[in-house]
């Protein structure tokens, strides 16, 4: 784009921020505002509100018009994810105003969205691109205060009495005071724990939260202290119901630095700006004025990122990382206080993150296992690693709309929420039960008998919403008790429907698999026709969890090919032993160098490296697809925390080794 040609925004959601931002683009070097989307077109004000803009009836109309460049979203926190995909997906740049997200998880997705589109994207806050902001920066940096110990600051005013029908009151609208403005002294905690590290930012190591939740189910006030790994504690606060002295406190080991209403900078329309540095009676101030309007400063951190082909704002702008950083933070926040907005439950969140019904692709691979009747995709989704329904779903949606139809639950997991949030997932989205290939496990240690196996399932098919699982896996065996009994409570659901399809053992032995069979050979039962072991091209040399069994060294490969039984590989890509965590010279993460870390694996991913380089990959592609080209069903367990990462696995099922190559990588 040229470095004079104006960036022509459009804004969706014509509201009181709206109107601030177009001020801002009035009075800025590189903006023209165009276009205003709303959906009732003929609201008194408009006109007046918005001089010189057209008025666009409905936002899809605003996202189609070839005059827009970028796009200011400033809908109720509960649009702002949708909108802002839908319009990065139309090839606009965007601005959101903060938060982003209702989460973390939701922001990451955004900014996946516009790595992928090559558009930029951004969190709108002001202040962040202020010049009054880099000077708190400079002094910090400078140690005026010396090494900065105590960060204190909060964003709180009182609207007086409950109001119902005010979005900030409303749980539906995700209203309160940590959304609305507790990210304000957050992102500028962090800030400060970063200048004094030398970074753009830093992410605290713990957040502890309390705070009221009214009548409506939103917090009215609300504080958290954050601790840094640096050792810097941040004590920030936030309310709507509480009048605060609104005040930035940076506290150091020669004396403190204090700014009023720090996101306000100079003013609206421009002025002074006033830092206090107070050492001990002595007191300087540094004022910073400014003639330009509070918002221009965003619109032309925003314009010159565009102009230059930049995806984010510069420093000390919020970058993806910063943002997302600054939500994670949020989320304990709210997680501390119990605070979950309606819409992020299953029966308002029925939709995927930009609106949209969900369907399933066909864009991963379908084999046929042994001993299940329907296709299912070459890699299981794993998902207990989230929060709640909300972040789950995310990566759920974008699994099945990519085509996958394995899904690993176990009674275990997050005691019983991921079992919860699948039967939460697959019924809010009425996703056909027949499509689906359920896994379901249970006894887990010390709970491993028998006469648990009957209890744990009716617990589990209740939380998972539907009467019977695909697959069942003894999530551990106790060798203590005979096989044959185990076979015969595991063979006992399957007559009663509730196992219609195959069951065996998660980190079960050969030997005691072979004893099964023989058991359910002589006494008529159905015997176990499946594993969840590990598998994968680096062989684990101590087990991760107390109990587990790994099937990957050439005794098990043998075995597996000689019985084609399938095994569910959990920890198929080796746990970051493939990608940049580990190294010969790396020591830092004990799991990775106790369980992997052996001259013969370091064999295997060099060449996995090798490889990869020949093919224009990752080695951790390489990794997985050696799994799948198993002359035996391995069915690898993924677990992706984001649909960055649950993307970046899908596309290794494109890469199809030879059997030279599989030898080759096993050497």
């Amino acid at each position: 784009m040229s470095t004079d040609q104006p960036i022509r925004w459009g804004i969706i959601g014509p509201g009181t921020i709206a109107r601030t931002f177009a001020d801002g683009i009035a009075h800025s070097r590189t903006g023209k505002l165009v276009a205003i989307a709303t959906r009732d077109p003929e609201k008194p004000g408009l006109g007046e509100n918005f001089p010189g803009a057209r008025i666009v009836k409905g936002y899809d109309a605003l996202l189609a018009d070839a005059e827009i460049d970028a796009i200011y979203i400033a809908t109720p926190h509960t649009g702002h994810a949708e909108w802002a995909i839908k319009a990065i997906r139309a090839g606009k740049h965007v601005l959101v105003e903060k938060p982003i997200a209702l989460s973390a998880f939701d922001a990451d997705a955004i900014y996946h969205e516009a790595r992928k589109a090559g558009v930029f994207a951004g969190e709108a806050f002001m202040y962040r691109v202020h010049p009054q902001t880099a000077k708190i920066v400079e002094l910090v940096k400078s140690g005026v205060i010396g090494t900065v110990r105590i960060i204190r600051s909060s964003f709180g005013f009182n609207m007086g009495t409950f109001r119902p029908e005010h979005r900030l009151f409303a749980n539906e609208t995700a209203g309160g005071g940590i959304l609305d403005v507790g990210g304000y002294p957050v992102s500028m905690a962090r800030l400060i724990a970063g200048a004094a590290e030398g970074t753009p930012f830093l992410d605290p190591e713990k957040v502890a939260g309390v705070g009221h939740l009214g009548q409506s189910g939103v917090d009215e006030w609300a504080s958290a202290v954050l601790k840094f790994p640096n050792s810097i504690i941040a004590e920030v606060s936030c309310s709507i119901m509480a009048q605060q002295d609104n005040t930035l406190r940076i506290i150091g080991s020669e004396g403190r630095i204090e700014v009023k209403d720090f996101w306000f900078a100079s003013g609206h329309k421009g002025g002074v700006g006033r830092i206090e540095i107070i050492k001990g009676n002595e007191q300087q101030t540094v004022e910073v004025k400014e003639d330009r309007w509070l918002y221009s400063f965003e619109v032309d951190a925003a314009g010159d990122a565009i102009r230059a082909g930049e995806k984010e704002f510069r420093s000390p702008g919020m970058s993806w990382a910063d943002s997302v950083g600054n939500l994670r933070v949020l989320d304990q926040w709210r997680a501390s206080i119990g605070l979950e907005y309606g819409v992020e439950k299953a029966d308002k969140r029925t939709a995927n993150l930009a609106g949209g019904t969900v369907r399933r692709g066909n864009s991963i691979p379908q084999r046929q296992i042994p001993g299940i009747s329907k296709p299912a995709s070459v890699v299981t989704l794993g998902f207990e690693f989230f929060p709640n329904f909300a972040a789950a779903s995310l990566t759920l949606d974008a699994f099945y709309e990519a085509g996958g139809n394995v899904f690993d639950t176990a009674f275990v997991y997050g005691g019983g929420k991921t079992e919860s949030v699948f039967g939460d997932w697959h019924t809010s989205r009425k996703v056909p039960r027949e499509e689906i290939v359920l896994i379901g496990k249970g006894v887990h240690s010390p709970l491993c008998y028998p006469d648990v196996i009957a209890k744990q399932l009716d617990q589990s098919l209740n939380r998972l919403k539907t009467d019977y699982v695909d697959i069942y896996f003894m999530h551990r065996d106790n060798t203590d008790v005979p096989v044959g009994e185990f076979v015969d409570a595991m063979d006992a659901e399957v007559r009663r429907g509730r196992i219609r399809g195959i069951f065996g053992g998660s980190n079960w032995t050969r030997e005691r698999m072979e004893e099964a069979a023989a058991y359910a050979a002589k006494n008529g039962k159905t015997a176990p026709a499946a594993l969840s072991n590990n598998f994968s091209l680096a062989e684990m040399l101590d087990p991760i969890w107390a109990g587990c069994v790994a099937a990957s060294n050439d005794d098990w490969k043998t075995w597996l090919n000689a019985k084609q039984i399938p095994n569910f590989a959990w920890s198929s890509q080796g746990r970051g032993f493939f990608t940049d965590r580990a190294g010969r010279d790396k020591h830092d993460d004990e799991e990775i160098v106790r369980c992997w870390y052996s001259d013969r694996n370091f064999e295997r991913r060099d060449r996995a490296i090798e490889l990869a380089n020949k093919l224009g990959r990752s080695p951790i592609h390489i990794a997985l697809a050696y799994v799948i080209a198993q002359p035996f069903p391995v069915i690898p367990l993924i677990g992706p925390r984001t649909i960055a990462e649950l993307e970046d696995s899908l596309s290794a099922l494109d890469i199809r080794l030879t059997p030279e190559q599989v030898k080759w990588l096993e050497a």
